[in-house]
């Protein structure tokens, strides 16, 4: 089982309002329950740019480091320096970001938690999602930089500290964050145009300026079968059964072509994990699948891998719909 970063309050909750949305205006994103960190009620901090420990060893980008344990007594400040600067896209606060990042106890150099031998942490810079250390130490900084910080308990995990990690009510935590991307509303896909030439399948627009794409679904029968097809192909890795995705998405019904759900233009994203789609609408879990982060892809999902004839009440999918899809793909984890 993939082991779950200890920064992240909850797992996310998943598109739940995929099924009983209906005015096509937009969707939920998903938040964690809860924040690992101080409650709600704690000040922004003074940020300040030390003290802060060496990194000894893996001292280049994305490299795995080696931090050397804190001299004297850490600041009460958030302590935030750009080790590296990058030169890609300014994180903003509410901002998802895909980082590669090590944290340990100031006092004992202990490694707590790390993602390098993993797969980079996808997460949102929002109040709730992350600890408050990240959200104010990484808003501003450029995707490419690494970032090291010292996060006191204020503004990491308050003073009931984290057992599960081994960290006290009273530990400074140290980290070093590589900022590998950034996604916000804005984002889309990032792929190179694949030709659509079957006449029988909806047609979807390549635009990349954040904006909902068109689709034009002809006047004729929809496909029996799912039908999952590049628009744009990217170049990551293919997703997996297993995985988290973060995406912008329309949905259309074919019949109709009204919009059901999007998130493009909505002022947010979508994150969810493709297991939890499959408790929702089948298909589009399915044809997610195996295709390239950074591609946009258009999916045709018929009623039995959709709502069949459980549509949501008050919408504008009915019984026995057939589904078409927009999904840029914008991040996985």
């Amino acid at each position: 089982m993939r082991r779950r970063s200890l920064l992240l309050a909850a797992v996310p909750a998943g598109l739940v309002t995929l099924a009983g949305c209906g005015d096509g205006k937009s969707s939920s994103s998903s938040k964690a329950s809860a924040s690992p960190s101080a409650s709600a009620s704690v000040p922004p901090p003074k940020i300040v740019d030390g003290p802060l420990p060496a990194i000894t060893a893996g001292t280049k980008f994305d490299e795995k480091p080696t931090v050397a344990k804190g001299s004297g007594d850490p600041s009460k400040n958030l302590a935030v320096k750009t080790v590296i600067a990058g030169s890609g896209k300014t994180v903003a606060e509410n901002d998802f970001i895909q980082a590669n990042y090590l944290g340990q106890i100031w006092s004992t150099a202990k490694v707590f938690d790390q993602s390098y031998d993993r797969t980079p942490l996808l997460m949102q810079l929002a109040a709730g999602s992350i600890i408050d250390g990240w959200r104010y130490g990484l808003a501003g900084k450029k995707v490419g930089s690494r970032v090291l910080m010292a996060v006191p308990p204020t503004w990491g995990y308050g003073s009931a500290g984290n057992s599960q990690a081994g960290i006290k009510g009273t530990d400074t935590l140290v980290f070093v964050v590589d900022v590998l991307n950034s996604f916000n509303s804005k984002s889309s896909s990032t792929g190179k145009e694949v030709a659509q030439s079957d006449s029988a399948l909806p047609k979807v627009g390549t635009n990349t300026d954040g904006k909902a794409p068109s689709i034009d679904i002809p006047k004729a029968d929809p496909p029996k079968k799912l039908v999952s097809n590049y628009v744009l192909e990217g170049d990551g890795a293919v997703v997996q059964s297993a995985q988290t995705i973060l995406c912008q998405f329309k949905g259309e019904v074919w019949d109709s072509g009204k919009v059901f759900e999007q998130t493009y233009e909505s002022g947010r994203l979508a994150q969810f994990s493709i297991e939890q789609m499959q408790g929702v609408v089948k298909g589009l879990a399915q044809g997610i699948t195996g295709k390239k982060v950074g591609s946009r892809i258009m999916i045709v999902t018929p009623p039995d891998l959709a709502y069949g004839n459980n549509p949501p009440s008050g919408g504008v999918v009915k019984k026995g719909s057939t589904l078409v899809f927009t999904v840029d793909i914008l991040a996985a984890m």
